[in-house]
């Protein structure tokens, strides 16, 4: 089995038994609000925040369940960004990973509700764990960090739409978006580890340059995507007019792009030698997916 398949497939393994658990233990008052968190959570999705986290705090030398806590709270924190960005105020979305959308599912108000529980429950889920409380703090605040960033980059992609923006406003936009936190489901398997400052700063690097690789190729994937694979509808992004790099650079440049800024991210992890093998892994399936 490839590298990248391992730490997929001990994410897609660890990570909904985890969070089945964490979520059955919280107040249960609201069963539909319980119910609606539950469906955002479990229906799917690659996990690739988590095996990020995993691969990281593997190859620096940590366990699995020194791991857990960060990689259910990236996961939640990004199961509720999906939550808010599907609902008709933000991308009006009806499918996600080929179901309806939790607030077609439920509605929009319970969905709203979910997304605002899913993301206050990841920092509890991050203080449950073995780590010593100064590597629960440093989590805690990348990871806060991160969401804010997240947001952050939401909110310059609504303002961009109908406009086009040039290569470095489209970088900006999408280090925070989609960046941010795929740069922190890294910092924290590396804090998770105990990592030192010379591995943190290269694995930072290798997130860096994923993420950005990771949204070009979600962009050409709106484009040249089979919405059966993709779980969603293609094409969306031409529709809501947002700036994207194939429709920047042009097809073929995008798709070099996302490999120039593969390679950057594979080559950041040198220093780090055999050990990284499964990230360098997982950077070769994210950019050459289809889905």
């Amino acid at each position: 089995m490839p590298e990248s398949h391992l730490l997929l497939t001990t994410a897609q393994t660890r990570i909904p038994a985890a969070l089945e658990r964490f979520l059955v233990a919280q107040n249960p008052a609201a069963e539909r609000l319980s119910a609606a968190m539950r469906y955002a959570v479990m229906n799917g999705g690659k996990r690739v925040r988590p095996a990020l986290v995993y691969g990281t705090a593997l190859a620096l030398g940590a366990t699995l369940e020194q791991a857990d806590p960060a990689a259910c709270a990236v996961e939640l924190i990004h199961c509720y960004s999906l939550v808010h960005d599907d609902l008709p105020c933000m991308d009006d979305d009806d499918l996600r990973r080929g179901q309806p959308t939790c607030h077609k599912a439920f509605d929009e108000a319970t969905a709203l509700l979910a997304g605002d529980t899913l993301q206050t429950l990841a920092f509890l889920a991050l203080s449950q764990g073995p780590l010593t409380p100064a590597q629960v703090t440093a989590q805690m605040r990348i990871l806060s960090t991160a969401s804010v960033d997240m947001a952050v980059g939401q909110a310059l992609d609504i303002e961009a739409e109908g406009k086009r923006l040039d290569l470095p406003a489209l970088e900006r936009v999408h280090r925070n978006k989609t960046g941010a936190l795929i740069r922190a489901s890294v910092q924290m398997g590396a804090i998770a580890a105990g990592a030192e400052p010379g591995a943190l700063a290269a694995l930072d690097i290798y997130a860096d340059r994923l993420g950005l690789a990771f949204q070009v190729h979600d962009d050409v994937l709106d484009v040249i995507g089979d919405p059966r694979k993709i779980g969603k509808r293609a094409g969306a992004d031409i529709a809501r007019e947002k700036s994207t790099y194939p429709a920047l650079l042009g097809l073929p440049a995008a798709q070099a792009l996302a490999i120039r800024l593969h390679d950057e991210a594979v080559a950041a992890l040198a220093p780090l030698g055999a050990a990284a093998a499964p990230l360098q892994a997982l950077a070769d399936f994210l950019v050459a997916r289809d889905h």
